[in-house]
């Protein structure tokens, strides 16, 4: 059962991603162009303003499935209905707090936006604020629900539903956007989505899964115990958010609607390239904290096991990150100027200094729910608490100078900073990963590309890539010599299993 779950889950995971970008970049240009640069650049502005108040969880929804893992181990059910209560207390607090957070900056958006909208912007901004503080607060405590489901593994629920939320909203944002309506549409389209969700998601855990939720006689230290280990989870988000927000604040601060617009779709194809890391990745979670827990005292097949299945899933993600980076690399430029206009062409800048910066932490981000396994993630807390203050120092100073680039100049140099340097020296020291034999192996899957980026060069120093059908082509022709090249030169037996035995499973039925 919970084999064909995980298998479901992972091959739903590339279905919903695929959804999740045919639909981001269908509907993104039409957004952008039915808003205009100016209120595309006010909603970004709010919608990362209001994300940065999600730092308020602390981290505790990260710490559900260690602690679920551990109570399962022992087949203590009233642990877990316990657990639930007490995750359901805690998020509860954190929605009212974040509610009151969001209603203070809804009055006194100077804060956010200095004297630089004007009065009709500004009673937009406010509303923006006002309805995705509502969504965010409700958020918290509903998250507990997807967090129960993800940890008994029905992970074909989840990812179902999720394919629905995400071609749902945008279905029923986008006649309201071609009728004349604005952004305070879509973001109330959102909050419906959201609700529904979340009260399906209340449903199957008490209806299906049967859980049940006790709000007295809490494990004597475990609020303690939880807080202790998730301080530094919440470090991990501040930094998170400081990376993924900051940008689209300060650009509103200091350089206007218009600039912020710019680093907005350039950070929306960077949040494209994430999804395909982080949608098969999740479901490893569970996994992850099996492994540790199981092998405590043998060291030696936790680092085997660990390391092959840190070094499987991060071959995976390089094949599948190197041909999007490196397509975008050679005809991005082309695309974002179909795609969202002449008067984005920075944007392509933006989000291929974002891509090739993160690639290191997205091809190695099962490394994080290991740290969290083996209660080791202080030390990356800790890194990246400095490393967002350098990224804001630098943001600061470039984005009054260089506007969007300026501002992924910032957060480019931080991530290749923490991810590619210092985080790999403690995987190996410390996290009982083979990260040297990881390296290898993707060394030699590298040689793979070569052969693709000599045929990108070429395309692009003799081929008109601005001319449509040109551009199309190309991108087949590249798609087709990458995928032939990582076939032959690059993937082993068992990644050649993984397509071509459901293949023959499906040609048998015909």
């Amino acid at each position: 059962m919970k084999v064909n779950q995980l298998k479901a889950g992972s091959m739903l995971s590339y279905v919903q991603m695929a959804m999740s970008i045919i639909v981001g970049l269908l509907y993104t240009p039409v957004m952008t162009r039915m808003l205009g640069q100016s209120e595309y650049g006010l909603y970004q502005t709010v919608t990362s303003t209001v994300a940065m108040l999600s730092v308020l969880s602390l981290g505790f929804n990260g710490s559900y499935i260690r602690y679920y893992s551990r109570y399962k181990q022992s087949n203590d059910e009233d642990s877990i209905y316990r657990l639930n209560g007490l995750f359901i207390i805690i998020f509860s607090v954190i929605g009212l707090v974040a509610l009151c957070c969001g209603l203070f900056l809804s009055q006194n958006l100077t804060l956010v936006f200095a004297d630089g909208l004007t009065a009709e912007e500004y009673k937009i901004a406010r509303v923006l604020m006002i309805l995705l503080t509502v969504n965010l607060s409700l958020s918290f405590p509903m998250s507990v629900f997807s967090s129960i489901i993800s940890a008994h593994e029905r992970y074909v629920f989840l990812k179902l539903l999720g394919m629905l939320k995400t071609v749902g909203g945008p279905l029923v944002t986008l006649p309201l956007l071609l009728m004349g309506f604005r952004s305070i549409a879509m973001v109330a389209v959102t909050l419906a989505v959201s609700l529904i969700t979340d009260i399906t998601y209340f449903i199957f855990v008490r209806k299906v899964l049967k859980n049940r939720f006790y709000f007295s006689g809490f494990p004597k230290g475990l609020f303690k115990e939880l807080f202790v280990f998730t301080i530094f989870i919440a470090l991990n988000l501040i930094v998170d958010q400081v990376n993924s927000s900051m940008g689209n604040v300060l650009l509103g601060r200091f350089r206007g609607t218009a600039s912020v617009s710019i680093f907005g779709v350039g950070y929306t194809l960077y949040q494209y390239y994430i999804v395909f890391s982080t949608s098969v990745s999740n479901v490893f979670s569970p996994r992850i904290h099996r492994i540790v827990n199981e092998t405590k005292e043998n060291l030696s097949l936790q680092r085997f096991q660990l390391s092959n299945l840190f070094t499987k899933v991060g071959r995976i993600q390089f094949m599948i990150l190197g041909l999007i980076a490196s397509g975008f690399a050679f005809f991005g430029k082309p695309f974002v100027h179909y795609w969202a206009g002449k008067d984005y062409g920075n944007s392509y800048w933006v989000a291929l200094l974002l891509m090739v910066s993160a690639s290191i932490a997205l091809i190695e981000n099962l490394g994080i729910e290991i740290q969290r396994a083996q209660n080791l993630h202080k030390f990356r807390s800790i890194v990246y608490i400095f490393m967002a203050l350098l990224n804001l120092g630098i943001s600061v100073v470039l984005a009054k100078r260089f506007g969007a680039i300026g501002c992924a100049v910032g957060t480019a140099f931080s991530l290749v900073v923490a991810n590619g340097l210092i985080m790999n020296i403690y995987y190996q020291k410390k996290c009982n990963i083979d990260i040297l034999g990881f390296w290898k192996s993707i060394l030699r899957l590298s040689v793979s590309l070569i052969l693709p980026i000599a045929v990108g060069s070429l395309m692009m120093r003799y081929v008109d890539l601005f001319t449509l059908w040109k551009l199309f082509v190309c991108v087949i022709v590249y798609a087709v010599v990458y995928s032939v090249s990582v076939w032959f030169v690059g993937m082993n037996r068992y990644e050649k299993d993984l397509i071509l035995k459901p293949l023959k499973k499906i040609l048998r039925k015909f």
